[in-house]
């Protein structure tokens, strides 16, 4: 008996067409016309498919992703599915991806894939990424290995891989540790295990978390604008090893006077920050005045981390723990 693999359709470019009209690609392929170019899946897989929309990856919002969430869950939940894939615009797709790493505890294979051209293009790949997913969604070798994205044939998991280019096929990379294994002649190869994984349980998620970026010379103009308008977290992308310029302490000491849990991440694309330097505004002064280290992940992920810490709990000590687990060691 040929395993079930449920296939959830949620937009992005792979269910897209050049519309001559406007000269520019939309949402426009139905499941079905989708599916009809992935050819001879059906000698592999039975496959079922689910419609939850057809939004471009800009238009994914947090709450949106928790929906997502939810149907995810109860399919993968069914006995008659062996694997779950979620099609996904691929400029939101790893930040939807970590969400679902992060929240479901299951071990049958979540995969999230896409597509960089769309289907008026020459070499779309969205049916050779389609057939990917679903050789890795029925192979055991992906049990109990987290939510994966797989692309251009290769395998990375959800809470490593990032987007890091414009066009390239093979843009998700998981540039500090590699991939964790390739699909190859229908199979997949594993080269490695997933390390680290965090399981938070979040019925709900909290949007109101600002990313801010650090660059030489700025102030705390944003920092305090978003305390004032609401943010119940902020994430700041750090200098080198996590530090700011100086002229930001302020900000970050008005957001934590006022409640506000901030977190750091480093803008270099590799590289967990750490309280290393002493001077002003590095981060041993920021740990000290009660900045969260946020380890390695790039601020767009930190970002939902944070966002589903702060549905869990409000307190700070809470907080600290979930996002620092596996990053700090005193």
């Amino acid at each position: 008996m040929k395993p079930k693999v449920a296939i959830i359709f949620n937009g992005g470019t792979i269910s897209m067409s050049i519309d001559p009209r406007i000269g520019a690609a939309i949402p426009s392929l139905s499941n079905d016309e989708i599916m009809s170019l992935v050819t001879n899946i059906d000698k592999f897989a039975v496959i079922e498919s689910i419609d939850f929309s057809q939004l471009p990856g800009p238009h994914i919002t947090p709450q949106k992703m928790m929906e997502l969430q939810s149907l995810v869950l109860k399919t993968v939940e069914r006995e008659d599915i062996t694997g779950v894939i979620i099609t996904h615009g691929t400029d939101t797709l790893e930040e939807t991806a970590y969400l679902l790493d992060l929240t479901l505890n299951t071990p049958k294979p979540v995969i999230v894939t896409g597509a960089m051209r769309n289907s008026s293009e020459l070499g779309y790949d969205g049916p050779s990424n389609l057939a990917a997913s679903v050789c890795t969604a029925i192979s055991s070798e992906v049990k109990n290995k987290g939510v994966l994205i797989v692309m251009n044939n290769i395998v990375n998991a959800a809470s490593e891989a990032t987007k890091t280019n414009t066009l390239s096929l093979d843009t998700f990379k998981s540039i500090e540790f590699g991939a964790i294994g390739i699909v190859d002649n229908d199979k997949v190869i594993l080269h490695r295990n997933v390390m680290n994984r965090q399981y938070i349980p979040a019925e709900s998620i909290e949007p109101a978390v600002d990313l801010i970026k650090c660059a030489a010379g700025m102030d705390s103009k944003f920092l305090k604008y978003s305390v004032d308008t609401g943010a119940k977290g902020i994430v700041i992308e750090a200098l080198g090893r996590g530090n700011i310029p100086p002229a930001m302490i302020p900000g970050i000491k008005y957001a934590l006077d006022n409640g506000i849990p901030v977190v750091m991440v480093s803008r270099c694309p590799t590289g967990r920050v750490l309280d290393t330097y002493g001077y002003e505004g590095a981060g041993k002064q920021l740990r000290q005045m009660g900045v969260i280290l946020g380890g390695d992940l790039p601020g767009q992920k930190l970002r939902i981390k944070l966002m589903l810490a702060l549905s869990i709990s409000k307190n700070i000590n809470e907080i600290r723990k979930i996002i620092e687990q596996y990053h700090y060691v005193d």
